[in-house]
């Protein structure tokens, strides 16, 4: 099975319904980067009036989760991909929309030779939240993994 980047999205917010809840809107998803954005919405917003931590922490993750299931689209048949762990750092202060945008760790084949060893490969992606003016305002790292199915 394949999956067609332009159709990321769509699956994204068919599975994942945080995707839906906050509106993300994917900008770019390539097996090489993905960007998504969170739209300024005041439901969403902190006590600063700025977006909040964990709608952040969610746009990060889900640009991460585009770019893993485009970059191995073609091992869904036998392999689920699954988050191991997140960190993120919050550098400035975010207001109005952001940014996110990922970009894997490894080579993805790389990746697909451990899987096809048998083993449970692990690979990071990392991702930049960026304001409207460009400022870094967090960065974060999510280890995966692709669990083979069966």
């Amino acid at each position: 099975m394949t999956v067609d980047s332009a159709a990321v999205g769509d699956m994204l917010a068919a599975a994942v319904p945080m995707v839906r809840t906050l509106k993300l809107e994917f900008v770019e998803v390539t097996p090489e980067r993905a960007v998504l954005r969170l739209p300024d919405q005041p439901d969403y917003h902190n006590h600063l009036g700025g977006p909040h931590a964990g709608a952040m922490f969610t746009l990060a993750e889900s640009a991460s989760g585009a770019i893993v299931l485009t970059a191995f689209g073609d091992q869904l048949s036998r392999a689920v991909p699954l988050a191991v762990r997140a960190d993120i750092d919050y550098k400035r202060l975010a207001m109005g929309p952001v940014t996110a945008t990922a970009t894997l760790g490894r080579p993805a084949a790389d990746v697909v030779a451990e899987l096809d060893e048998g083993r449970r490969p692990e690979f990071p992606v990392t991702v930049a939240i960026r304001r409207e003016d460009g400022a870094v305002t967090g960065e974060m790292r999510v280890v995966w993994t692709l669990r083979l199915d069966g």
